[in-house]
């Protein structure tokens, strides 16, 4: 059987629809008092449903215990969905009816910035329980594959039996009865009835290859409170396991501080078959290690490539590192950029050389050197020509950029046609590419280019040959990674080194260093953290690279570690005007991890510490730009009011937000969930109260507010069909400077 249900926020505008599904409506109710929002109780309550972790576990469950696997959908920030993971689930009779089933959730969000602690100890995510960020996201797509019929509709639970079959989708319903009775009748309607489950005393080697999420569970806590002599033990009896060793023990144990087992930890990741050893393998490449040992794991990734291309990709990479080829001479280059006799930079007047230039060529007409110099001349005056200010002025820029392209080009024609070879005209002409749309060529001409462009090239073309040439190598790695097609190492170091001598090099910028750090981190580069404080030293004040100086703190050390390196980043004595800004953001972010782990008391001073610093950013610099954070900090402290219950505070926070910046209320925080979410909420709870003079209040408070505060986030848009709105609080970022999803 299959039902469809309405999703909730549409459930005021579709009756008729639901009408039609045969569904009544309630009478005299609201979705937001239907579908009420969790209190900061709710959220203190442990979830009581038992996921299972892979759906590869869930299939050897369900095929040992004669059960149906109950594969169920959650997503942030829509209301039916909010009072799932903050109710229902950790409600011990609703998780009665789930009990009959083996549960696997699919839910894209992460609200654990990092899966596990130093210690290699997996970190339960706080919203959904038992199960980690990483595999509740990694389900989604499978999940998606197989059973959502090409629809993201949240919150939904699906029945499949043991042949893999869908006995029933649920995913619109008005109230949650009608859900729950779909699950006690998909039981009681089946004709496969599970035997009763007898664990008994089973042995420690038994326990330790189960693929129940409880029995790993219990394992890995023995594991974490054992001596060191059952530690040992039971790694042993998970090696013997063979390529079904447990990888949670593997990594509890090269995670800790015995060197010995961390040692026979990395020996287990070489002899595991489990793909999932793929992102353990890479997590312990990141750090330092025995050269012996390096290869034995990049050889255990190179294991699976014939059935993952990932880890053919990583294993490429690594060996390319580890090698130190590159195309490019390095410290030859090094040694040129960082020399005081350097003159990359240095301003020069474009149009009196130009014109010194076109002299020389009248004299010359033949002379292949005095066609190049042209060519360079008019390329690099198209490269820096400003736009002028006004319509006809934007319109002439144009022209004469394109009439200067079209000089150089044919100036560099001129060039080859009179003898003109090496690596001069091969840049020219790859830059040009480049300008006019024909990147393929660009990065073809610019490899060419490379091996004999000379570190004291002028500064400019120096720079764009170095980019065109990284960019073509990482195009070039993608392709292959993408026709699972083999590439050689060197391409790895060659991107490196690229990226490396821009970030010396004087016209380097922060975008160089953004690509270079995303790309050295998708490999688990040791290199990684290196790069970015090295580009945070040239950049202080870079939205992007403190977006992903964020990310890496979080996932390196927690909130603890991003307040504490942005308190010191605030404090040098070198630091920007603009750092409060960046701090205030750092402390917004950690007000919503604490959120996420329902630590009210610590969110809240973490909005103020926020608004603190975005008041000092605008004493410092005068500047408006924070306005739309300050009233996201309100937004964020109305709904902990609101999930204490605190219904008059919740209203005067909401009211910050729309003085302090009205189009703020539609955008969504890191939780997925608006102030106008919460506004809705709110009128939910006057109702229920019977407080006519809050509905008043409320009423009139929205009235005054612009169109752009109501615009739906984007997920609801996407739902209803409908293109994403560009109008507003521009749902799925915070701004220029903080850019971000799911609290990075």
């Amino acid at each position: 059987m299959r039902r469809s249900l309405t999703p909730l926020f549409l459930l005021s505008l579709l009756p008729a629809a639901l009408a039609q599904e045969g569904v009544p409506q309630p009478q005299g109710l609201v979705p937001e008092q239907m579908w009420y929002a969790p209190t900061a109780s709710d959220w203190a309550k442990p979830v009581q449903i038992r996921w299972q972790r892979t759906w590869q576990d869930a299939v050897r469950l369900s095929q040992q215990t004669k059960k149906p696997i109950l594969v169920c959908v959650n997503m942030d920030g829509e209301i039916a969905s909010e009072h799932y993971a903050g109710v229902r689930y950790r409600d011990p009779q609703i998780a009665k009816l789930f009990e009959p089933y083996i549960c696997v959730m699919a839910s894209v969000y992460r609200h654990n910035p990092r899966d596990y602690d130093d210690q290699g100890r997996r970190i339960p995510c706080p919203r959904l329980g038992c199960i980690t960020c990483g595999e509740h996201i990694a389900l989604e797509p499978l999940v998606y594959k197989k059973f959502l019929d090409g629809k993201r509709i949240s919150p939904r639970h699906i029945m499949v039996e043991l042949d893999g079959s869908e006995v029933y989708d649920v995913f619109y319903t008005w109230d949650t009865d009608s859900v729950f009775k779909t699950l006690t009748d998909g039981i009681a309607n089946r004709k496969i009835q599970a035997p009763p489950i007898v664990k008994g005393d089973r042995s420690l080697a038994e326990r330790i290859t189960s693929a129940d999420s409880a029995d790993r569970e219990a394992i890995e806590k023995e594991f974490a409170a054992a001596d060191q002599a059952l530690r040992r033990r039971m790694l042993d009896l998970g090696l013997n396991a063979g390529e079904n060793v447990p990888l949670e023990l593997l990594r509890q144990a090269s995670y800790g501080i015995d060197p010995d087992l961390a040692k026979k930890a990395r020996v287990g990741m070489q002899q595991t078959k489990d793909p999932l050893a793929i992102e353990l393998i890479a997590d312990t490449l990141r750090g330092p290690l025995a050269p012996a040992e390096r290869q034995g794991l990049i050889e255990a990734l190179d294991g699976f490539s014939a059935t993952s291309t990932h880890a053919r990709t990583l294993a490429t990479a690594h060996k390319g590192l580890d090698s130190g080829k590159s195309t490019i001479d390095g410290k030859k280059w090094q040694s040129v950029l960082v020399g005081e006799a350097y003159q990359g930079a240095v301003p020069v007047d474009r149009a009196a050389v130009a014109l010194q230039r076109d002299h020389v060529l009248a004299a010359k007409p033949n002379d292949p050197v005095a066609h190049l110099d042209v060519a360079e001349s008019s390329l690099l005056q198209a490269l820096e020509l400003v736009a002028g200010v006004g319509r006809g002025a934007v319109r002439m820029t144009e022209r004469q950029r394109s009439m200067l392209f079209d000089d150089a080009s044919r100036h560099i024609q001129q060039a080859i046609a009179a003898g003109a070879v090496g690596w001069r005209p091969t840049a020219l002409q790859a830059i040009l590419h480049k300008q006019t749309g024909r990147h393929r060529q660009a990065h073809k001409l610019a490899a060419e280019a490379m091996p004999q462009l000379p570190p004291d090239a002028p500064g400019r073309l120096a720079m764009e040959v170095l980019t065109l040439f990284a960019h073509g190598r990482q195009f070039a790695i993608q392709k292959a990674v993408r026709d699972q097609q083999k590439w050689p190492g060197v391409w790895m170091t060659d991107v490196h080194t690229a990226y490396s001598l821009l970030l010396k090099h004087p016209l380097g910028t922060e975008s160089h260093v953004a690509d270079h750090y995303d790309f050295l981190n998708f490999f688990r580069s040791p290199d990684t953290e290196l790069v970015l404080e090295h580009g945070l030293k040239r950049f202080p004040a870079s939205a992007a690279l403190h977006q992903r100086l964020r990310a890496q703190l979080l996932r390196r050390g927690g909130i603890k570690l991003l307040e504490s390196d942005y308190k010191a980043r605030l404090a040098a004595a070198d630091a920007p005007s603009v750092m409060p800004w960046f701090a205030g953001y750092a402390s917004l972010v950690s007000a919503e991890q604490h959120r996420r782990r329902q630590r009210p008391d610590k969110a809240k001073a973490c909005y103020r510490l926020a608004l603190t610093h975005f008041t000092a950013y605008k004493k410092a610099t005068g500047g408006t730009d924070a306005a739309h954070y300050e009233a996201m900090a309100h937004g964020g402290l109305a709904r902990l009011a609101l999930q204490g219950s605190d219904l008059d505070l919740t209203f005067f926070e909401l009211q910050q937000v729309f003085s302090i910046c009205p189009t703020a209320a539609a955008a969504v925080d890191g939780l997925s969930i608006t102030a106008m979410q919460t506004a809705e909420m709110l009128r939910g709870r006057a109702i229920d109260a019977k407080d006519l003079d809050l509905q008043e209040r409320l009423a009139e408070a929205l009235k005054k507010l612009p169109r752009e505060a109501f615009t739906l986030p984007e997920y609801e848009q996407r739902s209803r069909g409908q293109p994403p709105s560009s109008q507003g609080g521009n749902n799925n970022q915070r701004g220029a400077r903080g850019r971000r999803r799911g609290g990075n």
